[in-house]
């Protein structure tokens, strides 16, 4: 790899190592440093510190701007900078440019830090500054405030790779300034160095453009599906936003003193609906499109290819590089179905002019349009690997998202490419089966997950593996509404692949990273950053194990730390007893689970009383999908926008759960409680309907099969004309007996969607 750490390369003779025995446990850092030796002794960091820096040095002043202010936010410390050279013996934080510090890497730096002080060295500011935020790590190894004593350590650091980002998606929800800066605060602490930014999309158009003022004027701002977006009253509510060109000036300068690169994304030729809606001459059809913007999914609105629509875009990108400084453009280039190109004459007619075989290869011309023009302004072209088929421009960057094919087909044909692949960098997917999780896409994926993802797959040959320029999550924001879902779904996911875009594979292990997550996770807090605790949490399972007891199985999805617990109310601690197998507790036991690693707390504490409604009542969550062809953790959209929201797993394709080994020898009382969807999806690129029971009545029934779903049908539960879309559904019913154990399938009869019920809970009570 270009990129990586070389041994040799970091020569300073002003920076021996510290070669004696090591008297401190390794520090907490993340990434994890190329080289690190630990020595004796150790540095008191104080108010009375004093940051030094060279007069005149703007850049290394920043830095020490950046430290000092991040400190008194996260330590409470408050440090002098000064430009006037140290005192004789003073004890203090000096930054210095060091010309022999790997000058083709402009991230290294190295770090000292000894009884007589800390020092930083680094060719130019982004390695100054990345020695600055390891410095800050030194200093926050929990979460106390106040002085801290730092180890002495001499560090010698670079990053694996030169593309280290995050996308965030502001167009299916809208994040406030505020956490876009605080997203990039949580970078900045893992040296993260390129945030990908969404501003365009089906569903709206994000970012002020001047010569087109209706983009924003017409499709800014929308009417949620369903019952939120009307408010109490049925009257309906807009939302959304949009940034202007000084918020997003503000934003990128936010991220530049972070050493963090902004990358605009505007989408072309499809996710072209909300600038379609906003200038209809702009589609295939030249009509507005047909569908509004709260749908999800894949559109078909294409832009045409007319040379005003170019000149379009042209400006459009014109004003976007005026605000973006970043080597590259990002013009998206996935997802255009091609259904509307396919029935237009005037699209048929521009591919016979020329010369084109098909519809694959006039979005290969169109993008290649595109990259000319970014071209000519000194920028350059990045795409979805989508831009792969038809034929590729010259010089464009493939982001490979369908797995890792993308990535292997460009650096193949010589292209550089940046790993993004879905679903282990794409963090709008659940991190456990909790059904703590915020809303999302069905699929768990780990922090291990996230961690074991390797960024130079076999699958490239060695010598092309210098186009792998790094790695990037990405978080898609359909059903994250809020700014605090935001940030759940990307940390702690974040910080394990930060390590592995910086850290090399020899100096790290899942075993070292999950001993600092600790260290790591009191640093988010510390940031004002939250982040998704229900992963360390245990998860309750019950089993009946007599008339009046029962027996309790914890489990995790992320197998990280002991889970210890208590009874009676009281909270656990370090020293309460360790779960190690299933429990057998009387029914009316208040238990306490929390998780500990190394002593130290993970997640929350959960207390659970020990009923026999909770013995008998599984949440979707705790139930299997029957097919799994589109899995999502939805948020009901019937009740209170300002209350809690039913989350509800389920499969939009195929509404069908299943109950594993349900005991029927005496028969069930069941009650359950459902909750009815907008179906709000565009299903351009899945054709099959659907899969619902056939209904016997207009209203709609929950029906329950035994052992199949295909089996005999043995409860038909009535919807019925008196319930009101709105809030929670409850209704009751009888499963006969039958001898044994059964799977019970449980699935909808009803009309195919728009409306679409879904099973929030359910009670089967064994008949005595």
């Amino acid at each position: 790899m270009p990129f990586a750490f070389r041994k040799g390369l970091i020569i300073s003779a002003c920076f021996a190592a510290l070669a004696a025995a090591p008297t401190w446990a390794t520090p907490a850092l993340t990434p994890m440093p190329a080289q690190m030796t630990l020595g004796e002794g150790a540095f008191s960091l104080s108010d009375a510190t004093k940051i030094h820096v060279p007069a005149g040095d703007a850049e290394l002043m920043s830095v020490a701007t950046w430290l000092r202010d991040t400190l008194k936010e996260t330590r409470g410390l408050t440090l002098e900078i000064s430009e006037a050279a140290p005192a004789q013996g003073e004890q203090a934080i000096r930054l210095n440019r060091i010309q022999t510090l790997v000058a083709e890497d402009n991230e290294a730096y190295h770090l000292s830090v000894s009884n007589e002080g800390v020092t930083i060295g680094a060719v130019n500011r982004a390695g100054a500054f990345y020695g600055a935020v390891t410095l800050w790590q030194l200093a926050t190894p929990d979460a106390a405030k106040g002085a801290v004593t730092l180890p002495a350590v001499s560090i010698f650091d670079t990053p694996r790779f030169r593309w280290r980002g995050l996308m965030i998606d502001s167009v299916r929800h809208f994040q406030s300034v505020e956490e876009i800066k605080r997203i990039i605060d949580g970078m900045a602490s893992q040296k993260l160095n390129v945030l990908q930014w969404h501003l365009t999309d089906d569903q709206g158009w994000r970012l002020e453009i001047r010569a087109y003022p209706d983009l924003t004027g017409k499709t800014a701002f929308r009417q949620e599906a369903g019952a939120a977006g009307m408010d109490r009253q049925g009257k309906p509510l807009m939302y959304g936003g949009f940034y202007t060109q000084d918020q997003a000036r503000d934003i990128v300068a936010y991220a530049l003193a972070r050493n963090i690169t902004v990358v605009p994304e505007i989408d072309v030729p499809g996710h072209a609906t909300a600038a379609i809606t906003a200038y209809p001459e702009l589609g295939t059809e030249g009509t507005p499109p047909k569908q509004g913007l709260s749908d999800w999914g894949v559109y078909p609105n294409l832009y045409n290819v007319k040379d005003s629509t170019f000149t379009f875009i042209d400006t459009v990108l014109d004003e976007v590089m005026d605000i973006f400084p970043s080597e590259y453009i990002h013009v998206g280039g996935d997802e255009a179905i091609k259904p509307q190109w396919e029935a237009s004459p005037e699209i048929q007619a521009k591919m016979k002019a020329l010369g084109l075989k098909n519809e694959m290869e006039l979005q290969s011309w169109f993008i290649g349009r595109v990259g000319q023009h970014l071209t000519e302004k000194g920028r350059r072209l990045i795409g979805w690997d989508e831009i792969l088929e038809g034929g590729i421009a010259p010089d464009a960057t493939v982001m490979s998202w369908r797995g890792i094919d993308g990535a292997v087909a460009a650096a193949k044909l010589g292209h550089d490419t940046v790993l993004s692949p879905a679903p282990v960098l794409y963090l709008n997917h659940r991190q456990s089966g909790s059904s703590d999780e915020p809303p999302g896409r069905g699929q768990i994926i780990t922090l291990k997950d996230a961690y074991e993802f390797n960024p130079a797959p076999d699958e490239i040959a060695p010598e092309a593996r210098r186009h792998i320029l790094g790695l990037q999550g990405n978080i898609w924001t359909e059903h994250a509404r809020t700014d605090e879902r935001v940030e759940r779904q990307v940390f702690p996911r974040m910080v394990a692949f930060a390590e592995i875009g910086w850290s090399a594979p020899d100096v790290r292990s899942w075993q070292g990273f999950t001993g600092r997550l600790p260290a790591d996770l009191n640093r988010l807090t510390a940031l004002g950053i939250r982040y998704d605790q229900a992963p360390f949490d245990a998860q309750l399972s019950l089993a009946p194990a007599g008339a009046a007891r029962v027996t309790v199985t914890l489990s995790k999805d992320l197998e990280l730390g002991e889970v210890h617990y208590a009874t009676g109310g009281n909270a656990p601690t370090a020293k309460s007893p360790v779960y190690s197998e299933p429990l057998n507790l009387p029914l009316g036991t208040k238990l306490t689970t929390q998780t500990f690693l190394n002593g130290q707390p993970l997640g929350q504490a959960k207390s659970y009383l020990l009923t026999r409604p909770l013995l008998e009542t599984r949440v979707s969550q705790q139930l299997e999908t029957c097919a799994g062809k589109l899995v999502l953790n939805l948020e009901d959209d019937s009740t209170d926008f300002k209350g809690d929201r039913a989350v509800i797993l389920m499969d939009i394709l195929n509404p069908c759960w299943t109950w594993r080994k349900a005991d029927t020898s005496k028969g069930l009382d069941v009650m359950v409680h459902i909750a009815d969807f907008p179906f709000n999806f565009q299903l351009g690129n899945h054709p099959d309907p659907v899969k619902v029971d056939v209904p016997t009545t207009s209203e709609g029934k929950f029906n329950i099969h035994l052992d199949t779903c295909e089996g005999p049908l043995v409860a038909a539960l009535p919807i019925g004309k008196a319930i009101r879309p709105g809030g929670l559904v409850e209704l009751r019913g009888q499963v006969p007996a039958v001898a044994g154990m059964h799977d019970l399938c449980l699935t909808f009869a009803q009309k195919a969607p728009p409306v679409q019920w879904a099973l929030k809970d359910i009670r089967l009570s064994p008949k005595f």
